[in-house]
């Protein structure tokens, strides 16, 4: 007469495993690549400590936040500051920041040149086309003295912004991710260290004529969530396992290419 009664009673117990394995699972999403190696290693540990985490890449940079609206997505983990803010203002996402991440640096790269004073008049320059990353990029140009931006632009700043460019430098805007492949075209590129790692290309990533350093903070990667997981426990105490695991620094190192002055762990340099 118990049979039904312990049917019942199993199939209840499985489903509430079901159910509590299903709300453990926390779903990231990171650009393919850097940091979505880093958020597999990070993945890996918080199994250890019981959060089920599944990370999802993305080729582009619109999607993870579509994603992330929709609530495809937990969190996403590919876009710095800038890029957020910008992000917001066009689209209206009630997103918030729960936690950052690596400092990728950006880099000036060339095939052609070894210093800035071989670049001829007329040298063809690429940079992102997205706004923030292009205003990073022309940061980089007038550090190098090879421009002038109108001030006070920061992150705003635009090729329509240059005021001076005695060396009548062409520029070409390029997707981000494409940066890589654009310094075959080009005099002298824009680029993402870690896109010629990923590329395989390491020895190009350690080349950069000039670089971004660690003060450059604004621009590291978020943790970014909706405005109401921000505070949600599992959420949380990713970003702590990201933040503190040795297998993080370890894969960050090796996706650097082993060269440490083309990255800063942001989170420890505040």
């Amino acid at each position: 007469m118990n049979h039904p009664t312990r049917i019942l009673s199993t199939l209840l117990a499985t489903l509430a495993i079901t159910l509590s394995a299903q709300a453990q699972t926390l779903k990231v999403g990171a650009s393919t690549g850097v940091h979505a190696d880093a958020l597999h290693a990070a993945a890996a540990e918080a199994r250890k400590q019981g959060l089920d985490v599944k990370v999802i890449e993305f080729t582009d940079w619109t999607t993870p936040n579509e994603a992330l609206a929709s609530g495809d997505l937990d969190i996403n983990y590919f876009q710095h500051q800038a890029f957020l803010d910008n992000a917001i203002r066009q689209r209206g996402y009630k997103f918030d920041v729960a936690g950052v991440g690596v400092l990728p640096n950006i880099g000036l790269y060339s095939y052609k040149i070894k210093n800035f004073s071989e670049l001829k008049d007329g040298a063809r320059v690429s940079v992102a086309n997205d706004p923030v990353n292009q205003a990073r990029g022309l940061g980089l140009l007038e550090k190098a003295g090879l421009i002038q931006l109108k001030e006070g632009l920061g992150a705003r700043a635009t090729v329509n912004d240059i005021v001076s460019n005695p060396k009548k430098l062409k520029f070409i805007e390029v997707e981000g991710p494409q940066l890589v492949r654009a310094i075959d075209d080009v005099d002298l590129a824009q680029g993402i260290p870690a896109h010629f790692v990923s590329a395989g290309k390491p020895e190009v990533a350690s080349k950069a004529l000039l670089y971004t350093g660690a003060s450059d903070s604004y621009y590291a990667i978020r943790f970014v969530t909706r405005k109401d997981n921000v505070n949600d426990p599992r959420v949380r105490k990713f970003v702590q396992i990201f933040q503190s695991a040795q297998a993080v620094r370890d894969q960050t190192h090796t996706s650097f290419g082993g060269d440490t002055k083309l990255y800063t762990l942001a989170w420890l340099s505040k």
